[in-house]
């Protein structure tokens, strides 16, 4: 096959010579995938995005999938009318009607993914409406509906990030009616846009050095600014709510909560220093009081009717500032943080993990070889052993450096992380204690991975080396054999053979070269490799996976490639957002696959559980991990 132009030469097995023809048509596979758990949330650079619903569900969302999740359940529900990230979310007075935003893309054949608005029922998971497609720009960052008497809910405010300046679009969305209200809303960003829950005609923007109240009359938009007059004026505006008389509330940056009269554009009662740090999330509760969310000091605060505080509690440090809070069962509160996370707890108890993910670029993912448990790092400096069973981390450990990739021991007694700066280490499965730890050059390790009997480390690097090592004392012992020289660059891809006898491995400009572990050296002859069962089949390029490739494709389409342990299916990860099944061997060209959606660009890395009943996938720079049940 050619990749760019470039020979990727592969060998056909003696066994199938005779009888092979690249005329085959491969049927599709038996199985599909169906999303049945999503790993993460996005509170790192979103607001205003989980909501409790009467259906008991809490919703917010991750990549471009929005969860609603059961908590006493334990279930979740997935929107997934989206092509790309998700970055805002409003739920409309119904309680039903739900309406999500996403940022620009770019297809599989490079056509642009135009960012656009989605109504939805939380209840059918119908799409009702889709607005915006060819009028926004770069991003839909906020969302609002109406919820006053008067129209209620009718009206729907889209704030959209372009090249140059914010502008604030609102119109009646049931008649998918082009917006007819476009205005400029600010130079700078605009981080809320919410509608008066009282005043019909009121919508209320805040964001970079500002807060305006939007007046709708007789189908125009006209606005005053916020004055502050003595009071300090913060660097952004970050939060609004709304008190039981329509007092507007707001929090910033400066930690400050500033209450504005009902129908006023001034500040009428100010409490500074609410917080050290900003203000993040503010939530008025059934009962009249306010809940204030704070950043740097990770606060939930309780605020009566006369803005004195009556309760507090404190976040734990690993999750991170409080981004957003919502009002839950009695006196239950969800919180988001910007580590992505999201905490159930209540002021007096104190808040507890309910979904945990990671917060930047994930790559590294590895499954249990015997167990229901699988293990991701990432950008992020952090390493998750997770179970399937609770759906949460069994042990989070922190390490120096950004993660890249990971790989169990076949006992699964250990596991080995490879990071960006060539150092590679080995944890305790059980103890996630440190067993060692070695470097190999200075460039990212992309693989790690030990041989079927556990008897060899194969380290993969960017500096186009593969460090082999000997195993001994069930994974507990490590001495360096040597180094496969040989590669013109960095090294992407291996594989083991079934016997531990020789490995496979791709590189960056699509060669396929062959080696023994005992020597470290490449064996040139491919007669003697031709016919070798492979233990696994996690390189793209290769006559068992070749028929992954579309026709045309760039040789960095796809990021990994996966094969089940029974040897039926072969599961791939494309850098549209799309995962693929296939039927496997997939040794015929541009073979039928079964695609699934839900993750944004990169789809980073996936791997099967052992009993092959559930495929995990990793988003790069979405952060999410995405299971899927196989039926």
């Amino acid at each position: 096959m050619f990749l760019r132009g470039r020979p990727v030469p592969m060998y056909v097995p003696d066994a199938l010579v005779a009888t092979y023809s690249l005329d085959t048509k491969l049927e599709l596979p038996p199985k599909k995938l169906k999303l049945d758990w999503v790993y993460g949330y996005r509170g790192r650079d979103c607001r205003a995005n989980l909501f409790l619903l009467p259906t008991g569900e809490i919703v917010y969302f991750v990549a471009a999938v929005a969860v609603l999740y059961s908590v006493e359940e334990q279930r979740q529900r997935h929107y997934l009318g989206h092509n790309d990230d998700i970055k805002c979310l409003a739920v409309h007075p119904d309680m039903v009607t739900i309406a999500t935003g996403q940022v620009a893309g770019t297809s599989k054949d490079g056509k642009p993914l135009l960012p656009h608005v989605r109504v939805w029922d939380s209840v059918s998971l119908n799409t009702l409406h889709v607005l915006g497609l060819g009028a926004f720009d770069r991003a839909v960052s906020c969302v609002g509906f109406s919820k006053s008497n008067w129209r209620r809910g009718g009206l729907l405010c889209a704030v959209v990030t372009p090249t140059m300046s914010t502008l604030c679009r609102c119109g009646t969305w049931q008649k998918e009616q082009k917006h007819r209200m476009k205005y400029k809303c600010s130079n700078e960003s605009v981080l809320a846009a919410t509608f008066h829950p009282t005043e019909p005609a009121l919508l209320i923007t805040c964001g970079k050095s500002h807060i305006y109240f939007w007046s709708l009359d007789k189908g125009s938009l006209s606005k005053r600014q916020g004055i502050f007059e003595k009071h300090e004026k913060p660097k952004y505006v970050l939060c609004v709510a709304f008190t039981e008389n329509g007092d507007v509330v707001t929090g910033d940056s400066g930690g400050n909560l500033y209450i504005w009269g009902k129908g006023g554009n001034r500040i009428t009662q100010a409490v500074p220093g609410a917080h050290e740090g900003g203000v993040f999330g503010l939530c008025a509760l059934r009962n009249g009081t306010i809940v204030s969310g704070g950043g740097k000091d990770r606060r939930v605060v309780l605020w009566g009717r006369d803005y004195q505080k009556l309760q507090e509690n404190e976040v734990p440090e690993s999750f991170g500032p409080v981004r957003t809070i919502a009002e839950g069962k009695d006196d239950t509160l969800f919180v988001g943080t910007t580590r992505n996370s999201v905490l159930q707890g209540s002021l007096t108890t104190g808040f507890s993990s309910l979904v945990q993910g990671h917060t930047e670029e994930l790559w590294g993912l590895a499954t249990h070889p015997s167990l229901d448990q699988f293990l991701t790092c990432g950008q992020d400096r952090q390493v998750h052993l997770w179970s399937v069973a609770t759906r949460r981390p069994l042990w989070s450990k922190a390490i120096e450096d950004a993660a890249r990739s990971a790989g169990f021991h076949p006992n699964g007694s250990v596991l080995a992380v490879g990071t960006v700066t060539g150092r590679w280490l080995v944890l305790d499965t059980e103890t996630r204690d440190l067993v060692t730890i070695h470097t190999d050059g200075s460039e990212p390790i992309s693989v790690v991975s030990f041989s079927p009997d556990g008897s060899y480390l194969a380290v993969g690097s960017h500096d186009n080396f593969v460090y082999v090592y000997g195993v001994s004392e069930g994974g507990r012992k490590y001495s360096r054999v040597g180094k496969c020289s040989g590669h013109s660059s960095f090294i992407t891809h291996l594989d083991w053979a079934a016997d531990s006898k020789c490995f496979v491995t791709n590189s960056g400009d699509y060669e396929i070269l062959y080696w023994d572990p005992t020597t470290c050296r490449q064996i040139p002859n491919a007669g003697a490799v031709r016919n070798l069962e492979w233990a696994t089949a996690s390189c793209v390029l290769g006559f068992g996976v070749f028929g992954i490739w579309p026709e045309g494709a760039d040789g960095t389409d796809i990021n990994a490639v996966c094969r089940s342990h029974d040897g039926k299916l072969l599961a791939s990860a494309d850098d549209f957002g799309k995962v693929h099944l296939f039927s496997y061997p997939c040794c015929q060209p541009r073979a039928p696959s079964h695609a699934a959606g839900g993750h944004s660009s990169h789809v980073t890395n996936v791997a099967f559980l052992p009993d092959d009943s559930l495929l995990l996938s990793t988003g790069g720079t979405d952060t999410s991990v995405l299971q899927w049940r196989l039926g």
